[in-house]
This record gives structure tokens, sequence and C-alpha cells, in this order.
């Protein structure tokens, strides 16, 4: 269930960006559900990493999940004090970077469509956060691209799962 929150309002928070990537959200309105989704992947990242039944498992989840955390503080933090998100384009790569391992990882040693859908979003966030680190830390002319890059994998990786999983129609 606690995927499934996560996942939930990292969707929210994707097509909410691509949406202010594209000027239909204000800078001074869209740190809120960057705070609030950092906030919700945070606590979950907390409860999977030191939670009574915190094993090997939950915390590698945990610190994979706090790579999204991050990014979206990170976000929020910059469109607070108007950073132009340099550091953040950096940080990008190096979550680019990461990500790789974890889908391969993931599609690997998948064992049902789900873990398949999840390597595969896994391999999608990668070329999203490159996006980002090509967009924020080389200021590449991508912004309409990686704006809606991130609305559709809103969308599809985070909204429709979260959805899903907080309905019990996937588990």
């Amino acid at each position: 269930m606690l995927l499934g929150l996560a996942l939930f309002y990292v969707g929210a928070v994707l097509i909410l960006n691509g949406l202010w990537m594209l000027g239909h959200i204000g800078d001074r309105e869209i740190p809120l559900i960057n705070f609030f989704t950092g906030g919700i992947t945070l606590l979950v990242s907390l409860k999977l990493a030191f939670g009574a039944d915190a094993d090997a498992a939950s915390i590698k989840a945990a610190a994979f999940s706090l790579l999204f955390s991050f990014t979206y503080l990170w976000v929020a933090f910059n469109r607070h004090n108007g950073a132009d998100g340099r550091g953040l384009g950096w940080f990008s790569l190096f979550v680019a970077i990461t990500a790789v391992p974890v889908a391969v990882e993931t599609l690997a040693g998948a064992k049902s469509s789900w873990d398949l859908w999840l390597g595969t979003s896994w391999a999608a966030w990668s070329g999203l956060w490159l996006l980002f680190f090509l967009l924020l830390a080389l200021q590449k002319p991508l912004t309409r691209l990686a704006a809606w890059t991130s609305i559709v994998q809103g969308i599809f990786t985070g909204w429709v799962p979260g959805y899903l999983l907080l309905n019990g129609t996937i588990r």
C-alpha cells in the first residue's frame, strides 16, 4: 500500500511539473506539490529503512525511493529560492546512471508482469532524469520534450499504477 501511496503522488508531481515547464503553472505555485510529494516519499522511505520490519530489501527500496524524494525537494527548493537548477541537473545525472542498473536488475529478475512494469519504469525514469541533466546542467533546449515526457511518465509510471495499487486492482 505504501508503494501505491508514493506512486500516486509521484504521478501527480510529474504531471504538474510537466505542466509547469509548459508554462501552465507559476513558479510560486509549483513548490507546494514538490514539497508535499518529496515529504510523502521521504516518510515512506524512512518507514522502509527504519521501520520495525526493515530488512535488506526494504532498505534498498528506501535508498532508491529517496532519489525521488530528494529530486522533488530540490525542485521545490530551487523554485522557492530562484536557483537556476544546475546542481539539480548534475544530481539528475547521478540518478539517471543509478537507475540503469536498477532497471536491468529488476527486468532480469522479473517473475511477474508487475516486475516487468517496474523494470521498464526504472528505465523510463532514468531517461527522464537524463533529460533533466541535459536541460538543467548542460542547458540544452529540451524543455518541451522534458515536459511532455514528465507528463506521460506521470500518467503511466505513477498516477495509474498508484491508483490501481491503492484500489486493490493490482497487488
